[in-house]
């Protein structure tokens, strides 16, 4: 069974809408649309007409290549006003195994004893430690017999006036939206491989006017941070550094910009104001002052890296992307920044129809939200509409659960009640109730059953 799916990435600099249709966890872009940004500084919208406009153009772009009449979008959300805070859930298994019912309780409990502020909102719920009968570090808990399982998650929520000007945003392009993922999130999603999510790897992902620290160790992010700086603001260093116009001074960018090399070549270039004569700039300059700000933007991201004491669990090093990382040299730089760290920059993930022009880093979170959709998330995490979101079969899980009842039926009202009362208590009960029951009593009641029944067939 397919599904069609609008992702838009709301960023500073562009908006970029794909339609893409998912069956079997497998993506197809049909169609794409990109429009410049307006009403956005450095991620949060200063403007909502002038927001909506920019992502009208960009979804009606999209709807005419593809094809489609869609309404409804899973959209990124800047890390500019997000916040995360840990916590922790534990319940009883009544039945003794683990069910997706279970695993959902043991969720729910954890965003329950959360102390979230008024003013913020939850997008996402995600499990990083499961623990079962103090068994630690459970990659997962599904079908695993216990009394007793615990969760660590990390909870990451966004103010609520930001959250409300986005959806408006949205809606008055056309759209309503059915998903919120975090953009630093959807980029990590985008560009890390198995093996870099099994040893802990660091995304920065380097935009137009912010960059984003992602930081996934276990099973999920662990740990996110913003920085409004971005490529934007070499563009506005040149431009105050050589007196030239802003146009100018990105062209200049693009044309020039190496972190590695120096020149002492002189280019002429129009001033602002007086656009007929032209000044004399060696590229020496250049370089000083594209040097100056990247290598600011990363030492502040190396700070932040400390700061979450997480940097030792960090295996496989640094993942850069995003559009700033089109600088020549910033490889280089960023290895000096991050001593002893691998560092490696990265494209989107190649999915099928994918068009050349997006197989950019500046496009990582665009994709990223496509492959979120596509159940690349992480697993067993309570999203932005309070849905679980998992790969596991429902109905399996019914099944069985239908069978324990019946096999136990008069012991099921009891064990399956008393436990909930422990739910909400700050100390697991040391009394198991499971133990109370007879078991040779349920067996020969069991027993009986199965004769009765066989003398009524026969």
């Amino acid at each position: 069974m397919s599904d069609t799916v609008l992702a838009i990435d709301i960023g500073s600099t562009k908006i970029c809408a794909i339609i893409a249709e998912i069956a079997d966890e497998k993506v197809q872009v049909l169609g794409h649309g990109i429009a410049k940004s307006q009403g956005i500084k450095k991620g949060a919208i200063t403007n909502i007409e002038l927001a909506s406009k920019s992502i009208k153009k960009a979804i009606n772009d999209a709807k005419r290549i593809a094809g489609s009449n869609i309404t409804s979008a899973t959209v990124s959300i800047s890390n500019a006003y997000a916040k995360s805070l840990n916590s922790t859930g534990i319940v009883n298994i009544p039945h003794k195994d683990i069910s997706i019912k279970e695993i959902n309780r043991v969720m729910q409990t954890a965003l329950y004893n959360a102390n979230i502020p008024n003013e913020y909102e939850v997008i996402h719920v995600l499990p990083y430690n499961f623990r079962v009968d103090d068994q630690d570090f459970i990659e997962d808990p599904f079908g695993m017999n216990a009394s007793r399982m615990e969760v660590d998650v990390n909870i990451i929520m966004t103010q609520k006036s930001n959250l409300s000007n986005l959806k408006k945003a949205v809606r008055s392009a056309g759209v309503e939206i059915d998903g919120i993922v975090l953009s630093g999130y959807a980029s990590a999603i985008a560009v890390m491989d198995e093996d870099e999510k099994e040893l802990g790897v660091a995304v920065i992902d380097l935009g137009g006017q912010t960059s984003n620290l992602v930081v996934h160790v276990g099973n999920s992010i662990r740990y996110n941070d913003f920085l409004g700086v971005g490529s934007n603001h070499i563009t506005n260093d040149l431009s105050m550094a050589l007196h030239t116009p802003l146009q100018v001074a990105e062209n200049v960018k693009i044309r020039h910009g190496n972190l590695i090399e120096t020149s002492n070549e002189v280019i002429e270039l129009p001033i602002i104001g007086d656009e007929e004569n032209r000044n004399g700039v060696s590229l020496e300059i250049v370089h000083s002052v594209i040097f100056a700000r990247v290598e600011e933007a990363l030492m502040i991201l190396a700070k932040s890296l400390e700061k979450s004491a997480l940097k030792e669990q960090i295996g496989a090093g640094i993942i850069l992307t995003g559009g700033m990382t089109k600088l020549k040299g910033i490889r280089e730089l960023a290895q000096s920044i991050f001593p002893a760290m691998p560092v490696r920059i990265a494209r989107p993930m190649e999915i099928e129809g994918l068009f050349d022009e997006l197989k950019d880093p500046a496009y990582a979170t665009v994709v990223g939200l496509l492959l979120y959709r596509a159940g690349k998330n992480t697993q067993y995490e309570i999203n932005f509409n309070n849905e679980m979101l998992h790969s596991k079969s429902v109905q399996t899980d019914n099944l069985d659960d239908i069978r324990l009842e019946d096999d136990h039926e008069p012991k099921a009202a009891p064990v399956q009640n008393k436990p909930e009362l422990q739910k909400d208590e700050d100390e697991p009960s040391t009394i198991v109730f499971d133990d109370l029951p007879d078991p040779n009593a349920e067996k020969s009641g069991a027993f009986k059953k199965l004769t009765n029944w066989a003398k009524q067939l026969f």
